[in-house]
């Protein structure tokens, strides 16, 4: 895809972890951030801090009709847009099989946000992509998508789906000949709010984001940083060992 620079785009969950990360690496590439986030006064501090921030929106992704309004106002504001970080996620750790009828909502609202949502927003924002040159789409996934932890059921699967759709997403660009290219970030533990355990045993997320945007300009449509790399390997090797090794796996 190559150089972001002078790119508007649009960053998803912008002011914490990997997206905050992302937003500070995309301007000091050159790129211009569209950020999207839920918390306003967390929004007003990054456009302050960040001279790349264009533009903010506060939208809670949790809200089931919230990537329309995303797309609208891209639509409208920001028509020249050329990018998309579906970055924004939550990630939940229920045990299910304590008090079964009261994960309902829970389980809704991580759907909402880690899968429904980032669906809604890359499909919407094809119009928008289509148009400009080197138009792209990253969804970030996680390596939890190839192989579950026990700990975390449902961002382990919203994970796993969003993968398979990245990959049905690229297919149908491809076949339509939109030339929009479509990457998956697939990433290792981060070091953010999301994950349990030691930070010393996490990637930083500044790591992370470099890695992203690595990718992109590289144009790999499956971008496997860090310990993610291992895990297509050792799945080739001994799915039976992989799954014994991650379902334990404390983050």
């Amino acid at each position: 895809m190559g150089d972001i620079s002078g790119k508007r785009i649009l960053v998803t969950g912008a002011t914490r972890g990997i997206g905050r990360e992302l937003v500070r690496q995309i301007g000091a590439r050159g790129g211009k951030v569209l950020a999207v986030a839920r918390d306003p006064a967390a929004l007003a501090r990054l456009q302050s801090q960040e001279a790349c921030v264009v533009d903010v929106l506060e939208a809670d992704l949790v809200e089931p009709d919230i990537a329309r309004g995303v797309v609208n106002w891209v639509l409208d504001q920001h028509p020249t847009c050329a990018g998309l970080m579906n970055n924004a996620a939550i990630m939940n750790y229920p045990v299910l099989t304590d008090t079964p009828d009261q994960h309902y909502d829970a389980i809704a609202e991580e759907v909402q946000i880690n899968l429904i949502s980032a669906m809604q927003l890359a499909t919407g924002m094809l119009q928008v992509l289509a148009g400009q040159p080197g138009g792209f789409i990253v969804n970030v996934t996680s390596g939890l998508g190839i192989a579950p932890k026990a700990d975390a059921p449902v961002y382990c699967a919203t994970k796993a789906a969003m993968r398979s759709f990245t990959r049905t997403l690229r297919y149908q660009i491809e076949d339509a000949n939109l030339g929009i290219q479509t990457f998956e970030a697939i990433l290792p533990v981060v070091d953010t709010t999301l994950s349990r355990g030691r930070p010393e045993r996490k990637m930083p997320p500044s790591e992370a984001a470099a890695a992203i945007l690595d990718g992109v300009a590289r144009n790999k449509h499956e971008i496997l940083i860090g310990k993610a790399r291992l895990l297509p390997r050792l799945m080739l090797v001994s799915p039976a060992l992989t799954h014994r090794i991650m379902r334990r796996m404390q983050a």
